[in-house]
């Protein structure tokens, strides 16, 4: 296969969520185009398995990558580091919401809506914290944080979903400033068709896009392109914010 077909060969990525949705979209991309791929997770073992078992190539690797756990932090650095040096790609997908109305205070105590800060802004920052040293050890690495038109319509699946993501898109303007010449990118979908808002259904889904300049879904696969063209082509893009939502926030 020529260079062109795989730019990221010889590429370590690492990508949180990694087992399902979004994530794994990503992880099947990067493979496809060459680079190593870590499929973090955290309760998907057996997800993150056999996804590792369909990817090209030989050297794919899974590791447990909870949002919230210093220790297991600390244990995916080290285990990486050991293994590879250096990270050239993080994505970070994993994230947790619920649906509830933004009027239903009642449905939104402080300590939910702190969980959903903690997992969706708090776990991306802990991650890409503890993984610094070997981004800053690769000669040309990306952090690709996977947002959404939530962090700036304030439209989602609840109040804290949407400031946790406007908090995120402002943390990866952050450290694209402070931790140059590593990038940083939002990668910004709107509702994906993926199960991650339970009780969100394809119907509903098609509803919203058909009022869409566009009048598509976004897909998994389209979000994953994002990714892999923020690193691939977008080379001097950083600390931005990539909106793919077919014309949503229009």
């Amino acid at each position: 296969m020529n260079a062109a077909a795989t730019p990221l060969a010889g590429r370590i990525a690492v990508v949180t969520g990694g087992s399902s949705g979004i994530g794994a979209a990503c992880v099947r991309a990067l493979a496809d185009a060459g680079a190593t791929v870590v499929i973090g997770y955290n309760e998907g073992a057996e997800r993150a398995r056999a996804l590792r078992e369909e990817l090209p190539g030989a050297d794919h690797g899974t590791l447990r990558i909870p949002l919230t756990d210093a220790a297991a932090h600390a244990a995916m650095a080290s285990a990486l580091q050991q293994r590879f040096g250096r990270v050239d790609v993080l994505v970070n997908s994993a994230g947790f919401t619920q649906r509830i109305a933004h009027g239903d205070l009642e449905a939104l105590p402080p300590a939910l809506f702190e969980q959903i800060l903690a997992a969706n802004v708090g776990g991306p920052y802990a991650i890409t914290r503890a993984l610094m040293p070997l981004l800053q050890a690769s000669a040309d690495a990306a952090v690709i944080n996977v947002s959404s038109v939530s962090a700036f319509t304030g439209l989602g699946s609840n109040l804290a979903y949407c400031a946790a993501k406007a908090a995120l898109d402002t943390l990866t303007v952050s450290m694209a400033r402070a931790f140059a010449p590593v990038r940083f990118v939002a990668v910004s979908p709107a509702a994906v068709d993926t199960g991650f808002v339970q009780g969100r259904n394809r119907e509903e889904l098609q509803k919203k896009a058909a009022t869409t300049p566009l009048g598509r879904i976004v897909t998994p696969q389209d979000v994953a392109l994002a990714v892999l063209g923020c690193v691939t082509h977008l080379r001097t893009a950083t600390g931005t914010r990539i909106v793919i939502d077919g014309g949503h926030s229009l």
